[in-house]
């Protein structure tokens, strides 16, 4: 089904990369010069509530009054909901620096799942990663005393995170496949959720609905495909052209609401006027609240059924 009215609510940033909604209806986001604005219900009064100094990705809800941040330079962090600066909670795990720390789910318990994307290439330079497909991504486990362990490694660009709506499950993106995994944390196993996308995911997270939620960030491209055959110094050569030469990505966009079984409840997918790179998605209440990596703006529009 194709996207019905969305209205946009412009923010003074450039790309407000994810996006969650407090008890309130506040809307919070990072946008790329390093600030966490909070904007309210209508979207009419905008606050910043902090400032990470890096480039904040993945947002969510930690305990009742502070907001966990997925900061691509800076690591994780948290920031007070009513502001004030952010305290970090990790820059490594297991003997590694994050390199692209970059969406999250937190636990009823505490406990944050986060991604941390390549072992090779920061957020500058995102592309280079899907052209080599280094599947260096990792999901990683923070317990509430503060330890990590791992997960899941091996991911291809490991991105967006949630947690199914009872916990059983982790289910986490990789971009560079065009697929979800998942993993119990009870005992280790994986699988794949959601395979065959016909776009790149992004963030993911789990809505009021009981629905895990899925960015198509745009479609996935054809070029793409015959670049990653190459031969290695080739693809790096391809690396190195300006942006306008790679392959590109296009404007359609698309979100899919998955149950937990891996049913496929809603779809939305086609192009919004004035949004592209739909890369967050929170279901709060019956809407969805969209974020993008290149517009001024958050998107809103109801869900279907």
């Amino acid at each position: 089904m194709r996207f019905g009215e969305v209205t946009l609510y412009p923010v003074n940033g450039h790309g407000p990369e994810d996006v969650v909604v407090d008890g309130e209806g506040r809307i919070y986001t990072g946008v790329d010069d390093g600030r966490i604005l909070r904007l309210s219900p209508d979207g009419r009064r905008i606050d910043v509530i902090a400032d990470t100094g890096g480039r904040p990705l993945g947002l969510e809800l930690y305990g009742e009054d502070e907001l966990l941040i997925c900061d691509a330079r800076a690591g994780l962090l948290v920031v007070p909901l009513a502001g004030g600066s952010p305290a970090v909670l990790a820059t490594s795990a297991l003997g590694l620096d994050f390199v692209f720390c970059n969406n999250a789910a937190v636990a009823s318990d505490g406990t944050v799942y986060f991604t941390d994307s390549s072992r090779r290439f920061g957020i500058d330079n995102w592309r280079d990663d899907l052209i080599e497909q280094t599947a260096g991504g990792r999901l990683l486990r923070r317990t509430p005393d503060g330890s990590i362990d791992l997960l899941l490694d091996g991911l291809q660009f490991a991105n967006g995170v949630a947690l199914a709506p009872d916990e059983s499950f982790v289910a986490v993106a990789e971009t560079g496949a065009c697929r979800v995994s998942r993993v119990w944390p009870a005992d280790g196993r994986s699988d794949v959720f959601v395979d065959g996308l016909w776009g790149f995911p992004d963030n993911i997270s789990t809505g009021t609905d009981g629905l895990i939620w899925i960015t198509q960030a745009a479609p996935r491209v054809a070029a793409l495909d015959v670049v990653r055959r190459l031969p290695g110094p080739l693809r790096a050569g391809i690396r190195r052209l300006p942006t306008a030469l790679q392959p590109s990505p296009g404007r359609e966009v698309g979100v899919l609401g998955v149950a937990p079984d891996g049913t496929v409840s809603s779809e939305l997918r086609g192009e919004i006027p004035g949004f592209h790179m739909l890369v967050g998605v929170r279901e709060w209440q019956g809407r969805l609240y969209f974020g993008s990596l290149e517009q001024s703006a958050i998107a809103v529009t109801p869900t279907i059924g």
